[in-house]
């Protein structure tokens, strides 16, 4: 864009406060934020006042630590002095999975080593990095347009149990409605393709989860003297997951990709067009072929359409030699990841009626659901989209493509409760380690995303000026 910041200025600020930058950085990562683990809970609120303390620091008027019933979120917010840009509201999260040097770390997990250009460190990447590279990019978005506050109003949203399941977020998000507010939501919390090949995730799957219990005989009974005169739980449940799919790896559940958002051609091209090797794919995977849907890739699969899948079966004896019974119980673990136009809430309702009919007199049964999440997708040809890949192409100084990701997260939940568009702004590689001993973040990548942001607010209030 025209008013944007001048490329060798942003470049020049980023290389002069590198160091402090990433020392900054490392002090973060050595708090053990980890939310799963109760004995971390005052770890994850030590690390929500840190980051409210250093937002504060870096010129944010407001950051505060807002309490949840579970781990703290923080909250900052730094207004434009233009009163008609646009508002754009960055999420992400400061808690991180647990991690113990027994579990095949090299190092100290919470204690950061810089080696060969990369940082590791629990958090590095997933999700602490991609929060921090916020910081120092508004600065240098500041240093080099000359303006005392950003192009836009930036608010930021970081919450402290994602790696727990959000479980608070929802409600978090709605009682502060009015205050995240906004025209754009930013998540940076996913990744890039690879380390060449620079890209924007558009896309994220929901999901809707299942435990069905089966209850048969009162308890195992002898199969010689009831089997086939009384209804089996277990072959009950191999029914069900039979039934779940057609031969061509549809989901049978009626009106399950009714109003689904159905992949454009053009779609289909810029999905072809990523450097996919399936052979690597499936090394990756730990599997022996690929499967699913016909008439879609892989990519179109995990990315673009719905599934059912089988988590968890099992009923009867399981141990050594045999035991000639009847089982009297048997239990599944099913989950759906949904695309954009599927409601997870419809998803369950249709799937417990469906279920109702393949289930036979003298079986009992129940179905406990999880907490859903939403899908959400943005449009390729979306003008903050169209935003993000420019900040992104100068940044890298290459084409910027297109992804989705197969997962889900709270990003659904910030749409959903908004009604702001969700885009994805990551610098994360698949060989980061999300989850994993050894997590790092690579540093030049960590020191793009800076750059990508310095430009994107700019861009982002000239596309979106409100009109005079």
């Amino acid at each position: 864009m025209s008013d944007s910041p001048p490329d060798s200025v942003v470049r020049t600020y980023i290389e002069t406060h590198r160091a402090a930058f990433l020392d900054d950085l490392a002090e973060w990562l050595r708090i053990p934020s980890v939310s799963a683990q109760p004995e971390h809970a005052g770890d994850v609120r030590r690390s929500a006042e840190w980051l409210a303390a250093k937002l504060k620091e870096t010129g944010f008027p407001v950051a505060e630590v807002w309490e949840t019933p579970g781990a703290p979120a923080v909250f900052a917010h730094w207004p434009s002095e233009d009163p008609d840009a646009p508002t754009v509201l960055v999420y992400g999260h400061h808690d991180v999975q647990p991690a113990a040097r027994a579990d095949g770390w090299h190092t100290d997990p919470f204690d950061p080593v810089v080696k060969d250009g990369r940082m590791y460190g629990r958090g590095a990447a997933d999700d602490k990095g991609q929060v921090f590279f916020h910081t120092l990019g508004v600065r240098a978005h500041l240093a080099a347009t000359g303006a005392a506050a950003p192009a836009v109003h930036l608010k930021l949203i970081v919450e402290g149990e994602e790696e727990s399941g959000s479980v608070h977020f929802r409600e978090l998000v709605e009682a502060r409605a009015a205050e995240l507010a906004a025209d754009v939501v930013i998540v940076s919390d996913t990744g890039m393709w690879s380390e060449t090949t620079p890209t924007v995730c558009t896309g994220m799957r929901g999901v809707a989860d299942c435990e069905i219990d089966f209850q048969g005989p009162d308890q195992d009974i002898h199969s010689g003297a009831f089997g086939g005169a009384v209804p089996n739980p277990a072959a009950v449940a191999a029914r069900v997951v039979a039934a779940l799919h057609d031969e061509d790896g549809r989901v049978t559940l009626p009106g399950f990709y009714d109003g689904i958002a159905e992949l454009t051609e053009a779609e289909r091209e810029l999905i072809a067009e990523l450097p996919f090797d399936e052979s690597e794919w499936l090394r990756t995977a730990k599997s022996h072929a690929a499967a699913g849907e016909a008439g879609y890739s892989t990519l179109e699969r995990v990315w673009a359409r719905p599934t059912a899948e089988v988590n968890g079966i099992g009923g009867g004896y399981q141990g050594p030699g045999g035991k000639t019974i009847v089982p009297a119980s048997a239990h599944l673990k099913l989950s759906f990841r949904l695309v954009s136009g599927q409601d997870p809430y419809e998803v369950e309702t249709t799937f417990e009626r469906w279920l109702e009919e393949r289930v036979p007199a003298g079986i009992r049964y129940s179905v406990t659901f999880g907490a859903p999440t939403r899908p959400c997708l943005t449009p390729l040809d979306h003008p903050a989209l169209r935003s993000v890949v420019r900040a992104m192409g100068r940044a890298f100084g290459q084409k910027v493509r297109f992804t989705r990701e197969g997962g889900s997260g709270p990003a659904a939940d910030l749409q959903d409760v908004l009604g702001a568009p969700v885009l994805f702004l990551g610098i994360s590689v698949p060989s980061d380690g999300w989850h994993s001993p050894n997590e790092k973040v690579e540093l030049d990548l960590l020191l793009k995303g800076v750059e990508t942001t310095a430009y994107l607010w700019a861009d982002l209030a000239a596309t979106h000026r409100t009109p005079a």
